[in-house]
């Protein structure tokens, strides 16, 4: 049997920019990526913390350092400036795999920089 499994997690990351008319995706600093083991053109799931909505769309890489989280797309209409999103990816794990995994969770500040990475 397969599981789908929390994989990556950013918590609690500021939305920077919105650009409606840019090719859907979510753009984000690469240093956060790196971190997160998330790679570009991958799925992740969003979570709005402001406003409750939920939706996916495919990371692109941002430059690094920059802090940043942009929603393009159908994506920027998801979110406002300032809100906060959880980002996530998911991965199909047999029990056996499942059993002793363990996701990677990145910790923001307010602009985006690593304050501490956690195996939960």
């Amino acid at each position: 049997m397969q599981r789908i499994m929390l994989r990556a997690k950013i918590h609690r990351a500021t939305v920077t920019q919105a650009d409606l008319h840019y090719e859907g995706s979510c753009g984000i600093d690469e240093d956060l990526l790196e971190a997160a083991d998330i790679r570009e053109f991958e799925k992740i799931e969003l979570y709005n913390v402001n406003n409750g909505q939920r939706f996916s769309t495919y990371a692109i890489r941002g430059k690094r350092g920059s802090g940043e989280i942009s929603l393009n797309g159908a994506a920027a209409r998801c979110a406002h400036l300032g809100d906060l999103l959880i980002i996530c990816t998911y991965a199909p794990l047999s029990d056996e795999e499942a059993a002793g995994y363990v996701p990677k969770v990145v910790f923001v500040d307010d602009n985006n920089r690593i304050t501490g990475l956690k195996k939960i």
